[in-house]
């Protein structure tokens, strides 16, 4: 079976938790940080891809904690988390490079000046 493609908000929680576990608020805010506010995920959608991400071992939980009478979960990254995560860099900023490249070679020295 091919590997599933990430998407943006996969790619966005997995970096949210290489530095250190995180709970779903937190996962959330870094999500917004991280993204520029592109990525702007509800909780819902949020353990939906926390719940696809530890089916695949990318992610596990690490540990539940009380705060203010609720549990909290913290998720963190696995290994095989980390190595998808820095295949998906690689992958994305090939494709840049691909598209810089063409986008540089469409320019022409007289772009920008108007048609006579």
């Amino acid at each position: 079976m091919a590997p599933r493609t990430m998407t943006e908000p996969a790619f966005f929680i997995l970096t949210a938790l290489l530095d250190a576990p995180r709970h779903g608020y937190g996962i959330v805010a870094d999500v917004t940080e991280l993204s520029q506010g592109r990525v702007q995920l509800k909780i819902g959608s949020l353990y939906g891809v926390l719940d696809r991400l530890v089916t695949d071992g990318l992610v596990e939980p690490d540990r539940d904690e009380a705060w203010q009478g609720r549990l909290r979960r913290y998720y963190r990254l696995t290994e095989r988390g980390r190595h998808a995560l820095a295949a998906e860099t690689e992958r994305l900023a090939a494709n840049a490079r691909i598209a810089s490249a063409r986008l540089r070679a469409q320019q022409s020295p007289i772009a920008g000046r108007s048609p006579s």
